[in-house]
C-alpha cells in the first residue's frame, strides 16, 4: 500500500471521529471566502465550541458512508468546508450568521443532527432553536418560579404581622 492511501485512511478515520465525538456537523460550500474570512470564520466557530474544516469531499463521504449515512453524497460536491458542534445549535447557527454575514459566499448544504440527515432547510431552523442549556436555564426559571413567589407572599406576611399588631394597639390606646 502507498503512504498517500495510508494517509487518506488516516484522515478518514479522523473524520470518523470527529463525526461520533460531535452532537451536529454542518456542511457548507466556502466558495469565495478569502484567508482572512476563513479565519475570521475558523475564530467564531471556536468560541461557539465548534471546529471549522477543510477535507476532502470524497473523504468526507467515505467516512460518512462507513458510518452508514448516504444521504449526504449528493452535497458533497464542490467546495466544502465541514463545521463540527459540540452541541446540537452551534454549529448551525454560526454557520447560518456566517451565510448572512459574507453575502452569498458561505451556502449551507446540510447537517448531520442526531443520528440523522438534515436538509439546508432544516439547518436555518436549527439555528433558530434555543440551546440545550438556554433550555434547561428556562425551565429550571419556570419550575423556580412559584417557589419564590411563595416565599415573596410569606415573607409579606410575616412583615405584614407587626404592622397590624401595631395598629392594633394604637386603636386601642386612643
Amino acid at each position: 500500500m502507498s503512504a498517500n492511501f495510508e494517509a487518506k485512511k488516516a484522515v478518514v478515520t479522523e473524520i470518523t471521529e470527529k463525526i461520533k465525538a460531535s452532537k451536529s456537523v454542518v456542511l457548507v460550500d466556502y466558495n469565495g471566502l478569502t484567508v482572512a474570512e476563513v479565519s475570521e470564520l475558523r475564530n467564531k466557530c471556536r468560541q461557539a465550541g465548534c471546529e471549522y474544516k477543510v477535507y476532502k469531499n470524497t473523504l468526507v463521504r467515505k467516512a460518512l458512508n462507513d458510518l452508514g449515512y448516504k444521504d449526504f453524497d449528493a452535497d458533497l460536491n464542490g467546495p466544502t468546508a465541514v463545521a463540527f458542534g459540540q452541541d446540537e445549535t452551534g454549529a448551525a447557527k454560526v454557520m447560518v450568521a456566517a451565510a448572512k454575514d459574507y453575502d452569498k459566499k458561505i451556502v449551507l448544504k446540510s447537517a448531520f443532527v442526531d443520528n440523522s440527515y438534515v436538509d439546508k432547510k432544516g439547518v436555518s431552523e436549527l439555528a433558530t432553536m434555543p440551546s440545550r442549556e438556554e433550555l434547561i436555564a428556562k425551565m429550571l426559571g419556570s419550575l423556580q418560579a412559584p417557589v419564590a413567589n411563595l416565599a415573596g407572599v410569606l415573607s409579606n406576611i410575616i412583615s405584614a404581622l407587626p404592622r397590624a399588631l401595631d395598629a392594633v394597639a394604637r386603636n386601642k390606646q386612643a
